[in-house]
């Protein structure tokens, strides 16, 4: 196991408000703005592949902070450099990146869903490029102190497959679904999330 003191930094100052800093109020705002400025658009269609990611994106770090609690390390941990650590994986930071993070990359989908580039469809083409981009910028973050892969196995392939390619499978490919399934898959996803984060966090206090 590598570092495995960064658990005990990453607890330490889990949902503490010391280290708090202003700029997250902008950060909040800019969030909002982007979803308002789309849904003045009316980009229905990219304003689901956002959110469609953001509650794969809560799912994935409630899991991680669950494993934290019953093995004793996470696999992933953040244990300095945020204004607030959301749950032992992830800063608020990052959650506002991966709340806007399926909406930006949905505007390089094709009109066309059935569209293939070099063979392959669009879809799942760029989802996979978009998963690899983050999996790859992942080992600069690992190198800093601010994000820690806890155990030597668990770096940016087992990230890239198991992580960020569901991520984004479900984002871009949410993106052409009916209405009636994105608010059903979409509203299902962030009950499950609240309902866990409720049971977890709020009640048994295991995350």
């Amino acid at each position: 196991m590598n570092h495995p003191e960064a658990t005990q930094q990453a607890l330490a100052i889990l949902r503490r408000g010391e280290p708090f800093q202003w700029y997250v109020i902008t950060l909040l705002a800019l969030v909002v703005y982007v979803y308002f400025n789309e849904a003045a658009k009316r980009n229905w269609r990219g304003i689901a592949a956002g959110l469609s990611l953001y509650a794969v994106h809560w799912l994935y770090e409630i899991a991680n902070a669950l494993i934290q609690h019953f093995t004793g390390h996470a696999l992933w941990t953040v244990p300095t450099g945020t204004a607030f650590l959301l749950l032992v994986g992830v800063g608020i930071e990052l959650s506002f990146m991966f709340a806007i993070a399926g909406l930006v990359f949905s505007k390089l989908l094709p009109a066309d869903p059935k569209l293939k580039i070099l063979g392959v469809n669009n879809r799942l083409l760029i989802a996979v490029g978009n998963a690899a981009f983050f999996a790859i910028f992942e080992i600069f973050l690992a190198r800093t102190p601010a994000f820690v892969w806890v155990y030597p196995w668990w770096g940016a392939l087992p990230v890239f497959v198991t992580v960020y390619v569901p991520f984004f499978v479900v984002s871009m490919y949410s993106y052409d679904w009916r209405p009636r399934t994105q608010v059903r898959v979409i509203g299902g996803l962030f009950a499950l999330d609240t309902l866990l984060l409720i049971v977890c966090a709020g009640v048994l206090r295991w995350i």
